[in-house]
Formats: structure tokens, C-alpha cells, sequence
């Protein structure tokens, strides 16, 4: 469930629909294959393991958490204290290719999601972390990064 609140965002990058109907599809022809040269029980065995593989994929690589919320900013599996947050920009699906491509910098902490061509640039202002930004994907770059700014400016 997605919230947003002046200081307080939450989104959960999920896999789109549109995956889980395509690895269905991709299961079923596995299913067709298989279902002809071998017996059913097997078959079943094995598109049943390949269903449980596709579900256990998407699940993982879509429960990507970004929030802001009790002085923290979470991306992922990292954390920043607000108190190192520097500037904020909302980024377009084109400045979001140029930044995770050509305009890149190797050290910079990336959340990507190829379905998600939108992110936020997060510049950190810690003297002993050596990540320069976050890139981070989100549906509505707009509203995370006002949230993240004012969540800066009320802890300041």
C-alpha cells in the first residue's frame, strides 16, 4: 500500500501484472512441453516447482520498500538519517537513463527497477560515507521527493 503524507512516504516497488501474466504464460508453455514427454504426475511436479520459483522471484526482486519516516530514509535494504540528506531531484524517465547510465558515478548507491523509469537522485551530505547519491525508483518522484524535503527541513 502506498501512503504519502508531507513527512511521511511509503512504496513498495511490486512487480507490474503484466510480469506475473507473462511468467504465467512462460510457465504454461513449460507445462505443454513437458506434459508430452512425460508422464502427467511429473509434469505436474514440475510446473508446479516452476510456479512456486516464479512466485518466490517476483515476490523478492518486488518487495523493495522506500520510505521516509521516523527521521529515516530507507531504499531497499539501506537507510540514511535524514540529518545526512542533501538536495533532492525528482528525475523524468529520460535524466533517469542518463543518470544511471553515462552520467553515472560507480560509487553511488543505486535501487533500480526496470519497470519503473522514474527516480529520485538523493545527494548525501555524510563526510565519513563515501556513496555520493541514491538513485532510486519510484512511481511518483514528485511526491517522495517533496516528502523527503520537507522531512529534511522539519528535522533541521
Amino acid at each position: 500500500m502506498d501512503t504519502a503524507s508531507p513527512t511521511h512516504y511509503r512504496e513498495r516497488l511490486s512487480v507490474p501484472i503484466r510480469w506475473w501474466a507473462q511468467g504465467t504464460m512462460l510457465v504454461a508453455s513449460l507445462w505443454l512441453a513437458v506434459i508430452v514427454a512425460v508422464p502427467g504426475a511429473v509434469a505436474w511436479a514440475v510446473t508446479g516447482a516452476a510456479v512456486a520459483l516464479m512466485a518466490a522471484l517476483f515476490l523478492t526482486y518486488g518487495a523493495a520498500l522506500v520510505s521516509v519516516e521516523d527521521g529515516w530514509f530507507r531504499a531497499g535494504r539501506a537507510r540514511v538519517e535524514l540529518r545526512f540528506v542533501g538536495e533532492v531531484v525528482p528525475l523524468d524517465a529520460e535524466a533517469t537513463r542518463l543518470v544511471a547510465g553515462r552520467d553515472a558515478d560507480a560509487r553511488a548507491y543505486l535501487l533500480l527497477r526496470p519497470y519503473r523509469k522514474k527516480a529520485v537522485k538523493v545527494s548525501l551530505s555524510d563526510p565519513a560515507d563515501p556513496t555520493p547519491y541514491w538513485l532510486v525508483s519510484t512511481r511518483r518522484p514528485d511526491a517522495l521527493a517533496a516528502a523527503l524535503t520537507r522531512a529534511v527541513e522539519s528535522t533541521t
